[in-house]
């Protein structure tokens, strides 16, 4: 008997030229509302800084707006960039949702910045140091929402709250540390590839049962733009590889309207960096992305997916996620 793999959204209200942040706001609350009915397990949401081109910010208060205009699906965050936080804050923020909407919110943590380093020291002025203390400070969000726990400083908001809490990452680094404290384990391979499989290696070899994992559980991250024909997908692409573009030169700007591919944005696609980024971007019909699907859970074995697609037009990125929920009910 066929059993299927979760299937998820990481969001990053990304902001489209010619629309206002209210409008992607809306978006995202009609995206997650469809998701909800086309089945996909999970709707998380970035956590981004000094981005035109993306929205979400304040990661909690999205994820409140999210939950409230839906009734099932799991909202989270993928993930909050804990050094650049308080972790009593932190287990406030999402012991407060997770007292709104019970059993349905998720504690993604990871810590990259989110950001540029000069944009970083403005959030957090001591960020490097609770960088180095990434570990020590998830164990005190895990105090904080354990309900036995006596310290001086408590969240009494969270405490006995049912959040998960999974660890993100895109280096060896926080394989580790999942692995360590017995949590799931994230993966962004849908921008940052190159250590995936490695990370997942290691994350499996050094799982410590905890008293919220038994066994170990892997997502990964993939780009998914699906359309009715390769041709219409490549077309949409090039909105993707324009942000990219402006992410590698500094020149970030809204989502682009998509165009014809030119031979000059093949050269862009072409670029040793920008294949490095979309390897596991999976463009084109349904045939082909479900290929490409197949073959990339074939190979890492991971637990659920969660797919990002960074597509101009609203309607036009809810098919692709319609055609992609397709593909995982049927694989």
């Amino acid at each position: 008997m066929k059993t299927q793999i979760p299937y998820s959204i990481l969001e990053l209200a990304t902001v489209a030229e010619n629309t206002t942040i209210q409008d992607t706001f809306a978006s995202s609350l009609d995206l997650a509302q469809q998701a909800e009915k086309m089945g996909y397990h999970r709707f998380w949401l970035a956590e981004h800084h000094n981005m035109k081109s993306i929205a979400s910010s304040a990661t909690s208060v999205l994820i409140g707006h999210i939950a409230g205009g839906t009734e099932k699906i799991r909202v989270g965050s993928g993930g909050i960039m804990l050094p650049n936080h308080s972790p009593l804050i932190v287990a406030e923020q999402f012991g407060t949702l997770g007292n709104l909407y019970p059993n349905r919110i998720d504690l993604g943590l990871g810590r990259a910045p989110g950001t540029d380093q000069e944009t970083a020291q403005a959030i957090r002025s001591d960020r490097m140091t609770a960088v180095y203390q990434f570990p020590d400070e998830v164990s005190r969000i895990q105090n904080f929402f354990t309900s036995s726990y006596r310290g001086k400083v408590r969240s009494y908001v969270s405490e006995g709250v049912h959040v998960p809490l999974y660890i993100l990452g895109s280096s060896t680094d926080s394989a580790y540390v999942a692995a360590k404290k017995g949590l799931p384990y994230v993966f962004a391979s849908h921008f940052a590839p190159a250590q995936l499989k490695e990370a997942l290696n290691i994350y499996r070899q050094n799982f410590k049962p905890s008293a919220y994992l038994k066994t170990p559980y892997t997502m990964a991250g993939i780009g998914v733009i699906a359309a009715e024909t390769n041709e219409m997908a490549d077309t949409l692409s090039s909105s993707m590889y324009q942000m990219i573009l402006g992410v590698l030169t500094g020149n970030i700007d809204y989502v682009k309207a998509p165009s014809v591919i030119t031979p000059e944005m093949r050269d862009v696609i072409n670029h040793p960096k920008v294949q490095q980024m979309t390897h596991y971007s999976f463009i084109g019909d349904k045939a082909t992305v479900k290929s490409k699907t197949k073959q990339f859970l074939e190979d890492t074995k991971v637990d659920e997916l969660i797919a990002v697609s960074h597509i101009y037009d609203h309607q036009d990125r809810v098919a692709s996620y319609r055609i992609f929920s397709e593909i995982m009910q049927e694989l």
